[in-house]
């Protein structure tokens, strides 16, 4: 089963249980499992601690539930797919970006190649009812971009996110989609194939959400801040200024990731998304090669050239990897660099064919 190896059953079966209590949030899992040092500890725990936590009443009454307890069965059952995993904070697989938020999903479903999770990625997102240039934009920019190496995340809805997953899958590239409602229950139903075609071409689906939760309007903003926190930066395509695709750019930018936006016609309501984006600071952007330049000077220092980390023969980085392949934590902590920037250099080192990453490792290529 796709779990941490070091995770007993018993600990499994609990920590599904109290993920799937209604009022239970990251930070109030996280809460549990840091004051009882384990799930199965919370669970067996009298109300009167949890509420001495500080947790509400409703959190606590339906964990001993047989529906609770039929919903972590069916769980686990789900999980026996071999293309079907689970990832938790403790997990080493868990992507090293989203475990910096302080919300980050305390588990994570996902169906397909879990591998893409560490890989770099970037968000494109945009208006459900998007124009014919906007979707044009979208396939164009997300051709180009799989072309290029990253992985292209999008929230599989019907406008820009359908096109931006579709133009990855047209490049032979790989796309991740995270959805509003649990794996279980795609939405929209029209984006059924896609979501088929994902995972037959080596993506993935990814939910935070138990398997069978249906599509509710709280849960999309939810699933925004996975969408802005997995990725190295957004590209808003086309919004409207009251569009869902402003709070992931919103939320990008206070997770320290880049934004960037597309401008268009003063007339389209469409455009004035992502112009209020570029009055606030993000990044217009006219082609890829504005997407590229912002990521090479992704947290470099003012005053060292851009590109200095990943072309030079004698790279770090690429040092490490020509001793042995190595997880992006395992280079973080060899390194001695910010995940930040070694992600940053990492995309950098892959668009120029020096590295490549197999099953979670990262490798050199040789020349």
């Amino acid at each position: 089963m796709p779990v941490p190896a070091s995770l007993s059953p018993a600990e499994l079966e609990a920590r599904l249980r109290l993920h799937l209590l209604p009022e239970l949030g990251p930070r109030r899992f996280r809460k549990l499992l840091t004051a009882f040092g384990s799930a199965s500890a919370a669970l067996s725990a009298p109300a009167g601690a949890w509420r001495a936590l500080g947790l509400p009443a409703g959190c606590s009454e339906p964990r001993r539930s047989a529906e609770i307890r039929q919903k972590a069965a069916a769980a686990l059952n789900w999980l026996e797919d071999p293309t079907q995993h689970l990832l938790m904070w403790d997990d080493p697989r868990y992507p090293a970006l989203l475990a910096e938020l302080p919300d980050a999903p305390p588990l994570l479903f996902v169906a397909g190649d879990v591998e893409l999770l560490q890989r770099p990625q970037l968000a494109l997102v945009g208006s459900r009812r998007a124009s014919p240039p906007g979707l044009d934009n979208a396939r164009a920019f997300s051709r180009s971009l799989a072309a290029g190496g990253f992985v292209i995340t999008s929230g599989l809805a019907l406008g820009i996110d359908g096109a931006a997953h579709q133009g990855a899958l047209e490049a032979g590239g790989h796309t991740l989609a995270v959805l509003g409602t649990g794996l279980q229950c795609l939405y929209p139903r029209r984006h059924a194939g896609l979501a088929a075609r994902i995972i037959a071409q080596g993506g993935a689906l990814v939910s935070e959400l138990p398997l069978d939760s249906p599509p509710q309007a709280a849960n999309f903003p939810r699933r925004n801040r996975i969408i802005s926190g997995l990725s190295l930066g957004v590209l808003v395509i086309e919004a409207s200024p009251s569009s869902g695709s402003l709070i992931t750019a919103r939320l990008a930018a206070e997770q320290g990731r880049e934004v960037y936006a597309i401008p268009g016609s003063i007339h389209h309501p469409g455009a004035r998304g992502c112009h209020h984006l570029i009055r606030e600071g993000a990044i217009l952007v006219e082609s890829i090669e504005h997407i590229l330049e912002a990521l090479r000077g992704w947290q470099t220092p003012v005053g060292q050239p851009c590109a200095a980390m990943s072309n030079t023969p004698d790279h770090p980085l690429l040092t490490l990897l020509h001793a042995a392949p190595l997880s992006t934590e395992a280079l973080v902590q060899a390194s001695g660099q910010p995940l930040a920037e070694v992600l940053a250099a990492l995309t950098e080192l892959e668009l120029d064919s020096r590295v490549c990453n197999q099953a979670g490792l990262w490798m050199a290529r040789t020349p």
